[in-house]
Formats: C-alpha cells, sequence, structure tokens
C-alpha cells in the first residue's frame, strides 16, 4: 500500500494536462497571434487582408480608440466599410482582448510641460 502514491503522481499529471487553460490565459492562433476569442475570425478576415495581425496584437486602445484607427483607415488608406454587425463584431473583440493596458506606459505630458519645439512652423500658444 506504501507504494500507492509512486502509481498517483503520473495520473495527476495526466488529468492536470486535461484542464482548462489557467484563469487569465487566452489561447492564441499559433498563424495569426490573434486571441482565440468570439470574433477573432472576423478580425482575422477583415484586418489581416491588408496589414500583419502583428499591427492589432502589438496594440491596445479604448472602444473608441480602435473606432478612430477603423475611420482613419477607411478615410485616408482606402479600408472599405463594415456593414453595422461586423463593425461591432470587430470593435468588441479589439476592445474586449486588446484594451488598455494598466500601467504599460505613462500618460502623455500636458503641453504646457513640453519643452519648445524648435522646428515649429506655427506660433506655439500653449
Amino acid at each position: 500500500m506504501k507504494h500507492l502514491h509512486v502509481l498517483a503522481m503520473p495520473a495527476l499529471g495526466v488529468a492536470l494536462a486535461c484542464l482548462p487553460l489557467a484563469a487569465g490565459a487566452q489561447e492564441k492562433d499559433p498563424a495569426s497571434g490573434l486571441i482565440m476569442a468570439e470574433g477573432w475570425e472576423t478580425v482575422l478576415g477583415n484586418c489581416s487582408a491588408c496589414h500583419s495581425t502583428k499591427l492589432v496584437t502589438q496594440n491596445s486602445g479604448s472602444r473608441n480608440h480602435w473606432q478612430y484607427l477603423i475611420r482613419w483607415m477607411q478615410e485616408k488608406q482606402g479600408l472599405w466599410q463594415f456593414d453595422a454587425e461586423t463593425e461591432s463584431t470587430i470593435l468588441d473583440y479589439l476592445a474586449e482582448n486588446y484594451g488598455p493596458k494598466e500601467g504599460a506606459r505613462r500618460p502623455p505630458l500636458p503641453r504646457a510641460l513640453m519643452p519648445d519645439n524648435p522646428y515649429s512652423t506655427v506660433a506655439d500658444s500653449g
């Protein structure tokens, strides 16, 4: 009976390997690097048509920020218009999975604390 624990250890390892990913861990698509959550395939199909998915995965922002970027791409880069459902799916996915990062970067300095730009051709009012 005292050798029973030796047999139980490998079985425990097999059982643990079958558990879902730890809380907070997110499965990523090995090919694109995108987090495999609801809407990821819509993002993959629409965003990777023009640029690498690394441009998505290395960035973060609020839903409004991602929407601003989509509008910029539509106005300046020739991105097509999305139907309302597709755009909502994309924005939901990006805001949820690539939302603002806590503590990743300091906030920008207020303009009043910035040094004068010696190359500016516009009179500085601030």
